[in-house]
Formats: C-alpha cells, sequence, structure tokens
C-alpha cells in the first residue's frame, strides 16, 4: 500500500494523470520489500524504486526457504539488512565489498568478504568458501569488466535452480564509463549475446552458436530499465509435441 502511495505521490508532483486504483489489494500493493525500504528500520540505503518489483518478481520464491544470498557492493549496509528480513531468520546472506571497514557490518546473521569482483581468484576464494549460492545480485563498481568478470567466474557456481541479477546496466551506455549506445564490449552488449546462446538448439550445427553449459543450465533472460535477471534451470533440448482433438 505504501508504495502505491508514493507513486501516486510522485505523479500528481509529476502531473502525469493516472486512474483511480481500486482498494482491491494487488501484488505490487502487498510487496514487503517496498514496505521494509519506506519504513526502513536499520542502515541506509539507496535504490531505484523498480528494482523493488523487480527483486520481489524474481526472488519471492527464496523466502522463508533459508537460501545463500550473495550481494556484491554493500553500499552503507542497508541492504544486506533488508535481505535478511526478506528471505527469513534461516537465510545466509554474503556481502562482499572492497572495502575493508565493511568488516565492521558483519554479524552472527551477516557474513563479509573483503576483495575486487575483478580479481579472479578472489572469485575462486568465494567458490570455494561457499559451496551453494542460491541468488547472487551484482550491485558492485558496475563497470564492464568487473560484470563481465563475476558472470564468468559465478554464474555457473549458482545451483541448479539460481538466480543471477545485474544491477546499473545503463553504465554501459554511458561514454564516461567507457560505455556508449550499441558499443561492442560493453556488459549489456554482452548480455544482449546471451540471448543467442540461450536459444542454441536450434542452430542447427552452426560453430559458431553451439549448445554450450549456459544453453543447457538457463531457463530465461529477463532484461528491465537498468537491470538484467538470469533465472537458472536444467534444460534439455526442446520438443515440438502435436495435441490432436480428443473427440
Amino acid at each position: 500500500m505504501l508504495g502505491r502511495l508514493f507513486r501516486d505521490t510522485l505523479r500528481t508532483i509529476s502531473g502525469e494523470p493516472h486512474a483511480p486504483e481500486a482498494d482491491t489489494p494487488r501484488a505490487e500493493e502487498v510487496n514487503p520489500l517496498e514496505e521494509y525500504f519506506f519504513n526502513n528500520p536499520g542502515r541506509s540505503m539507496t535504490k531505484w524504486l523498480h528494482y523493488l518489483e523487480i527483486y520481489h518478481r524474481h526472488l519471492v520464491k527464496f523466502r522463508g526457504c533459508s537460501p545463500v544470498v550473495v550481494e556484491i557492493g554493500i553500499g552503507m549496509g542497508g541492504s544486506l539488512q533488508m535481505w535478511r528480513h526478506y528471505f527469513g531468520p534461516g537465510a545466509q546472506i554474503v556481502g562482499i565489498d572492497n572495502r575493508p571497514e565493511c568488516l565492521d557490518l558483519q554479524d552472527d546473521a551477516t557474513t563479509i568478504m573483503i576483495g575486487s569482483q575483478e580479481d579472479r581468484e578472489f572469485l575462486a576464494s568465494v567458490r570455494q568458501s561457499l559451496p551453494r549460492i542460491d541468488v547472487l545480485i551484482d550491485d558492485g563498481g558496475h563497470t564492464t569488466p568487473q560484470q563481465r568478470t563475476t558472470f564468468e567466474e559465478l554464474y555457473s557456481h549458482l545451483q541448479p535452480n539460481g538466480v543471477y541479477m545485474c544491477e546499473e546496466l545503463h553504465t554501459s551506455l554511458w561514454p564516461s564509463w567507457a560505455g556508449g549506445h550499441g558499443k561492442p564490449g560493453t556488459f549489456l552488449e554482452y548480455s544482449k549475446s546471451l540471448v543467442d546462446r540461450l536459444s542454441a538448439w536450434h542452430s542447427e550445427g552452426q560453430a559458431t552458436l553451439p549448445v554450450d553449459e549456459f544453453t543447457q543450465t538457463t531457463h530465461s533472460i529477463h532484461f528491465y530499465d537498468s537491470v538484467v535477471v538470469i533465472e537458472k534451470r536444467p534444460m534439455e533440448r526442446p520438443r515440438q509435441l502435436r495435441s490432436e482433438s480428443a473427440g
């Protein structure tokens, strides 16, 4: 409800017309992440408003299931507390950052690991320390080398039904961050190329698009403003079936 009121306030300020919303609760009105964020009882955090909906849409299945949740980029530590609240007391929350002072945020409910997400040896130590990862959220340095290295080193380590999120993809559009619209090599363009690999079953043996581990372990890719969400699931070669009338 608070999320709806906040959005209505934004529309009123901006002069954006909107129709009255019914009193019947809808999924967007009961997003517990919005409720937590707008009534924050803990440390500070900064989030784009639409991220909260994306999180809930893809991560709700892990609530109450004691997931291992890794967030790269700790910021002020508020989101680590939010994840703990959202997933429940059985969750293992792991924060990764390159700032040693973030160790002060470690407690019985949260593990802090210090290292660079662009350091492949460090990321190998993350794999060794965490035999299972259910959810990985890359909210780290937001540069293409960091985002791509993290994906290449940790995506395959997610459990077979895990969820991988990379945020702040808009930095790929910024010339000041070595990006630009359609510029080859940015993480946004790299993410787009994953769509082809998702459908490599249909490449008819073309050497440039083989069926690989990503094809066999990835169910779907979801693009949003500044966010890509990749959902894992063991996949087999697609089968086309025919259904005839039973009558």
